[in-house]
């Protein structure tokens, strides 16, 4: 059971406390998460509550001075301490088989049976978007006939199965790489993915599989159209993944919620980041619903060991990330004030390079800090 204290303010109310185990991980992922570790303290102060952080070593350098990756003490630790997990990124050359970012983030999410890997994709600012006419065009971006699509929506990956549970074997000259899809793993990523629709008022849930070429994903097929069933005023509609990441593109803002395996999932969130300005704003949470205790929380862009150092990471994703956080905690004012300052820092144009800007790390945070 996750440790949520309360403390007793001065004036006799109660103020929340959360545990937060701090995983800054590899390459740019201190940086960021220290970079947004004071905004989401400056949301969680306005909104009534305090984060109580602590810090994890458990990276490339820990590994290789060591070679512990995850022990089970810090695992248990992980799961029956702490009220949530906010991961920076894992990965670094000097460890060419990431054996210590597969025992720390996928190690976690099989672990702790965190299925649902849960992506929002968000147009924060429209000059974000390489969809907007006006780029291919050469018009002006404000011009009233620019295409200004409104992107907004989530992706449920499935999170403990697929080819990621990394089943396979070597025969001679055949790599043989085994997708591994349940009946109980299936249904409750679909069922989680109406149940957010229905609680969210979305009207849409697209599943999307390659039953046409992998007969092994009929049981997608099957298991959506009797779940969906069950969710009266919820459209249930089908695309192969091919024809989805075409019409991604396309026509992104028709969709709202996207179901799908472990995979694809990874493949069109990666596709949906780069609809709305990059994976530097892209935030992840891994859940399981119902559960107590919030799940762990990574921004998508990875450790980016080339820009180590250089004090020039977007940290809008993991100040992003602490949104989902939120939201998970049962502070989804604290969420929606955070997403509020990001866009005020975006509009205000200051931004790392990656999206166009000329700010640093630090100056991005403290600009959405300040937007608090």
């Amino acid at each position: 059971m996750a440790l949520l204290r309360e403390l007793r303010a001065g004036d006799g109310l109660r103020v929340k406390r959360y545990k937060i185990a701090v995983i800054p991980g590899d390459g740019i992922g201190p940086e960021v998460i220290e970079a947004a570790m004071p905004v989401l303290d400056r949301a969680a102060a306005k909104h009534g509550f305090t984060l109580a952080w602590e810090r994890l070593p458990y990276c490339a350098d820990h590994y290789l001075k060591t070679g512990e990756t995850l022990p089970d003490a810090a695992f248990g630790h992980l799961r029956d301490d702490v009220d949530a997990i906010f991961l920076g990124a894992l990965g670094d050359p000097r460890v060419p088989g990431n054996e210590h970012a597969r025992d720390i983030l996928l190690g976690l999410r099989f672990r702790l049976d965190l299925y649902v890997n849960f992506r929002p994709v968000q147009l924060l600012h429209p000059d974000l978007t390489p969809l907007r006419a006006d780029r291919r065009t050469g018009g002006q971006p404000d011009s009233p006939t620019a295409r200004r699509p409104q992107i907004d929506f989530v992706i449920f990956r499935e999170n403990t199965e697929g080819v990621y549970l990394g089943r396979g074997r070597i025969e001679g000259d055949q790599y043989i790489a085994e997708e591994v899809n349940t009946a109980k793993g299936v249904e409750r990523i679909i069922r989680a993915a109406f149940d957010w629709a229905k609680a969210h008022g979305k009207a849409r849930v697209t599943m999307s599989d390659k039953a046409n070429a992998v007969p092994a994903h009929r049981i997608w097929q099957e298991t959506f159209r009797r779940v969906a069933a069950q969710y009266v005023g919820i459209e249930a509609e089908h695309r192969y993944v091919d024809a989805l990441a075409m019409e991604l593109v396309r026509e992104p803002e028709r969709f709202a919620v996207i179901v799908t395996n472990n995979l694809y999932g990874d493949i069109l969130s990666d596709l949906g980041a780069a609809l709305v300005g990059g994976l530097g704003l892209a935030p992840s949470a891994n859940l399981h619903p119902g559960r107590s205790g919030g799940g762990l929380f990574e921004p998508v862009h990875g450790s980016a060991p080339a820009l180590a150092g250089k004090g020039i990471a977007n940290p809008l994703a993991a100040i992003l990330t602490g949104a989902l956080m939120f939201e998970q905690l049962g502070h989804p004012d604290a969420a929606r004030d955070l997403e509020r300052a990001v866009k005020e820092t975006l509009r205000a144009g200051v931004r790392t390079s990656d999206i166009g800007g000329a700010a640093t790390t630090e100056q991005v945070a403290q600009a959405t800090q300040e937007h608090l």
